[in-house]
């Protein structure tokens, strides 16, 4: 059963406008609209979080418990930061003169103050579904004490069902592992059909289809066995949750208000489980930015934020326009790349900057003239004011910054650059999660498989082996393994030890998380020195997430938040000590998205690289790649550059000429390049400059006198 609501009386009108004063005409058109159906078009730098943040306390000010407020975002990150907002707001408005406006406005205040960061729901889909599902699962036959496989793990049960079904033979070239996760996924995820995701997005895989059907099957049925859930599962289940009569009943009723943030970015399932959620439409805002759908590769669909008015009748649609980040001269030219989206919310945004630099879009004669030019307007800016972390090189892969990596290395200039392996990725932080995944839900095979493996002897056969037993054995979890003999005669020492630990760690009264982890420690600390280089750091690491474990209230939940939001670093990982005053970025687009920098560069803007050669199929791509470029272009306040190397070597660090000429995007046709400026770079001497040596005076060269000094070779 949920939560009762709290009683809160409505608040007296100046509290409510206290709340809107800082906000232009849009965005409290936005913020204070009633229960119908919202969708706000935000366009980039239009301030969508502060509005989004706005509504949510606008909703608690006029009564509605925050408890009942389901706030969807992207990451868990961006739903920490709307709350955070939200509760600032609250403090303001117990500042604000408007507080003695009433008999009950200090009451509300105070009640809305207390209750809103705790009470609000406020997390990723992924989130949002492993908690209801541990709530209300049973109602669908779900045991609530599922464990939930990463993205490698997810791949790994993959690739074991795969070598079992006898795909995995050397005589064709049956897709690998990641290859058949991601069909699965964009199945699940777009809720399309096997065949059809094969024809439009594996075209090279529809020969198999008939196999992965049968793999496909006996993933799923692998799961269930062992009570483990996937990404996908999390969605699909939570649909199937909102599907049946009761439990749906019981979901809905916790919700009167359900705002979705980044809406562009969401997928047909997720679509449908907000209508699901809020059949009508009544109490959902969904914000979002059509001109940023950049993540079809994750089975996002652009459609969801297109049709979302026909989709859902009564839709009052609201258009955020003021832009607060870019000056009017980077706004003029983004305005008009955008405006060559062949379908869209349309829009034109403006800003109060005015600004004095046109952006600058730079023909280099290749990649090292690019580097050149890229390295010494960065320091340039940088004389100028502009510190290097306020700057940023985009890309469209991560491959594209290779030389300029070379280059700033070579000149000490320093640079963060993003992406890498994720810290929950890393091989010590995965066999410590191991152990406590095993403890939480004994069927699950991979954690199984993995925490035995660790064992000194001990292959995967006999690793899988063991782990059947548990599965098969009735009895009290791991009492399978307590009457067998050591797996192999280098790991009986360990064997008690493990037992041990995991029926304790197992047992009714484990003790709070970071015991458990420091247990689990001590056992495998000799175990990580013998199997893993570099083994102070990667113990300093497992110390660190004992510490972290301190905030989560029980291993599973522990277990759900570093699975499905992961740190994406580790301090001891990313190598010395960056012992300097300042660093540049260095980012791929897509990483880039919600960010933004006073200076941007965006290199190799040729197409082929931008859009992408491998993106141009249909014209559903393209337009993909154009709002990608877009999002680039955007991240920039004060300064925007545009570069395009002519000249591409196919072997950039061997010596040979081949080479091949490129052209510029066709993002940027001959129409929109007057409102970029375009400087001549390179080593042609400006007019009037003497260009001799000093030893020899200049002579002038003719082709006549080619010719003549030709003739006289002969």
């Amino acid at each position: 059963m949920h939560e009762p609501p709290t009683t809160i009386s409505a608040p007296a009108p100046d509290l409510a406008s206290a709340l809107l004063q800082d906000l232009n005409p849009e965005q409290r058109r936005a913020v204070t609209h009633g229960e119908g159906p919202l969708l706000i078009i935000a366009g980039a730098g239009t301030g969508k979080t502060t509005t989004l943040a706005h509504r949510v306390a606008h909703h608690i000010v006029t009564g509605t418990d925050p408890g009942r407020i389901l706030l969807l975002t992207f990451t868990r990150k961006a739903a920490a930061e709307m709350l955070r907002r939200v509760d600032g707001l609250l403090r303001r408005l117990e500042a604000s003169p408007a507080s003695a406006a009433g008999p009950d406005a200090h009451v509300l205040r105070a009640a809305a103050r207390t209750l809103a960061g705790r009470r609000v729901w406020g997390g990723t889909f992924h989130a949002t579904a492993t908690r209801l599902l541990r709530l209300h699962g049973k109602n669908i036959n779900l045991d609530p004490s599922f464990t939930i496989l990463d993205r490698s793990d997810s791949e790994d049960l993959m690739n074991v069902v795969r070598s079992e079904l006898g795909l995995a033979r050397t005589d064709r070239r049956f897709p690998l592992k990641a290859t058949c996760l991601d069909i699965y996924s964009r199945c699940v995820n777009a809720q399309e059909r096997l065949d059809d995701v094969l024809q439009k997005s594996f075209p090279w895989c529809r020969d198999f289809s008939e196999d992965l059907k049968v793999l496909f099957s006996a993933y799923v049925d692998r799961k269930a066995e062992q009570s483990v859930l996937d990404y996908d599962d999390l969605l699909l289940f939570w649909h199937g949750l909102l599907s049946d009569p009761v439990a749906g009943a019981a979901v809905r009723a916790r919700f009167d208000r359900v705002l979705v943030d980044e809406y562009q970015d969401t997928n047909r399932l997720q679509a449908e489980i907000l209508h699901r959620l809020r059949p009508g439409g009544t109490g959902v805002t969904a914000v979002g930015d059509d001109a940023q759908a950049v993540y079809s590769f994750r089975a996002a669909t652009v459609r969801n934020i297109l049709d979302f008015p026909n989709q859902v009748p009564g839709t009052t649609a609201v258009t955020l326009q003021q832009n607060y980040r870019s000056v009017a001269p980077i706004l003029t030219a983004t305005n008009r790349i955008i405006a060559q989206a062949r379908e869209r919310h349309a829009k034109d945004l403006w800003t109060a900057r005015p600004g004095e630099h046109k952006p600058c879009l730079v023909r280099c004669q290749d990649e090292e003239e690019q580097t050149d030019f890229v390295v010494e307007r960065v320091l340039e800016h940088r004389e100028a004011g502009i510190l290097l972390r306020r700057q940023a090189v985009l890309f469209r892969a991560s491959h594209h910054s290779l030389a300029l990596e070379m280059e700033l290395a070579r000149r000490n200039i320093p640079f963060v650059k993003y992406g890498g392996l994720k810290f929950a990725e890393t091989a010590h932080v995965k066999d410590l999660l191991a152990f406590l995944r095993l403890a939480e839900n004994p069927r699950d095979v991979m954690a199984g498989t993995r925490v035995l493996m660790l064992l000194p002897g001990v292959g995967p056969k006999k690793a899988r082996d063991l782990v059947a037993r548990l599965i098969t054995d009735g009895a009290h979890p791991f009492a399978a393994w307590a009457g067998a003999r050591a797996p192999a005669p280098a790991a009986a020492h360990l064997w008690p030890d493990l037992i041990a630990l995991l029926s304790g760690l197992a047992g009714p009264d484990p003790g709070e998380v970071p015991g458990q982890i420091h247990r689990i420690r001590a056992l495998y600390a000799p175990l990580l020195e013998r199997l893993h280089d570099n083994p102070r750091a990667r113990l300093l690491d497992l110390e660190q997430l004992e510490h972290l474990s301190g905030r989560f209230p029980d291993r599973s939940r522990f277990l759900a938040e570093i699975t499905l939001d992961p740190p994406n670093h580790t301090g001891d990982f990313a190598g010395p000590p960056l012992l300097d005053e300042d660093y540049l970025i260095l980012s791929t687009i897509h990483s880039a998205k919600g960010l933004e920098w006073d200076s941007v560069y965006v290199i190799h803007a040729a197409d082929g690289n931008i859009p992408s050669d491998m993106a141009t199929g249909t014209p559903e791509e393209i337009d993909e790649e154009l709002r990608l470029f877009y999002v680039a272009l955007t991240r920039a306040r004060d300064f925007l550059y545009v570069c395009c190397p002519l000249r591409y070597y196919p072997v950039p660090r061997r010596p040979t000429d081949a080479h091949g000429y490129a052209q510029i995007t066709r993002f940027l046709p001959e129409a929109i390049r007057p409102l970029f400026d375009q400087p001549q770079i390179g080593p042609a001497a400006p007019a009037g400059a003497d260009v001799s040596d000093g030893a020899t005076p200049a002579t002038t060269v003719t082709a006549h006198g080619i010719r003549q000094g030709l003739k006289e070779m002969w």
